[in-house]
């Protein structure tokens, strides 16, 4: 079904009738978050290959990355979290986008600032590649200055959700869960994608694969290509499902 408009089109002094036809029914939303030291370069062909099966994409870069590198130094977590939000704010904001029908996709910082967002704002699907974990301390702390040591030692060990607020925010999550783990990698290790899994109780759905030979920035391109199959086919099995519900959901409430 499609949703027609009449409208006058202005050509110099001429004005022409026509009809704006538009799907009748709203579009998937998906929001791209690169990690630390990335760009959105990185997932721009994922983006263009997911819009191409019928969804509103959005990339963008970090502060402290790209062209606003030079203010690196002095970015801390909850400038991240607040650049998140609004990147959200604006991928809802379109009008195409079904706002129950949004999905994010978050590589290391970037899975962990997506975790966050999925506790202030609406998410129904969330893709977490290698997702980073941080102990609540340090919030305001520019995130370059950051003892990377203690990283290291938190990351290494399993960490319940009730004492981390990242994990907290996915214990409440109850849309459908990709965790995606590299096989080698040392910036994130497995105690923390465990921690990760074990902390989504009231998810929905959950799938959990492992990158083989995959190293934390995939920079191996057959890796980097298995990552993004894996992913596309992932997210377009949970678009295919949602719109198969559709008609069901619709004949009930009528």
């Amino acid at each position: 079904m499609t949703a027609s408009n009449r409208l006058n089109l202005e050509v110099g002094d001429a004005i022409l009738e026509g009809t704006i036809l538009t799907p009748a029914r709203l579009i998937p939303g998906v929001l791209f978050v690169h990690g630390w030291g990335g760009s959105q370069e990185q997932d721009m062909r994922r983006a263009e290959d997911i819009a191409q099966m019928g969804c509103v994409c959005f990339t963008f870069d970090l502060r402290g990355h790209a062209k606003t590198e030079p203010q690196r130094m002095a970015v801390a977590r909850d400038d991240g979290l607040a650049d998140v939000l609004a990147a959200y704010d604006f991928l809802a904001s379109q009008p195409m986008v079904d706002k129950n029908a949004i999905a994010v996709v978050g590589a290391s910082y970037g899975g962990y600032l997506a975790t966050l967002l999925t506790a202030q704002r609406p998410v129904h699907w969330l893709a977490l590649r290698v997702p980073a974990l941080y102990p609540d301390t340090e919030w305001k702390t520019p995130k370059a200055l950051l003892d990377r040591k203690k990283i290291a030692q938190f990351r290494n060990r399993f960490r319940g959700f009730r004492k981390n607020r990242s994990l907290e925010a996915c214990a409440k999550f109850k849309g459908d869960v990709l965790i995606v783990e590299s096989e080698y990698d040392t910036v994130v290790p497995h105690p923390t994608i465990a921690s990760f899994i074990a902390a989504f109780t009231s998810a929905n759905s959950l799938s959990y694969r492992i990158i083989k030979g995959g190293d934390h920035a995939l920079r191996d391109e057959a890796v980097r290509k298995s990552y993004h199959d894996l992913l596309v086919t992932w997210v377009s099995e949970m678009v295919r499902g949602a719109r198969r519900a559709e008609p069901n959901k619709q004949s009930h409430q009528a």
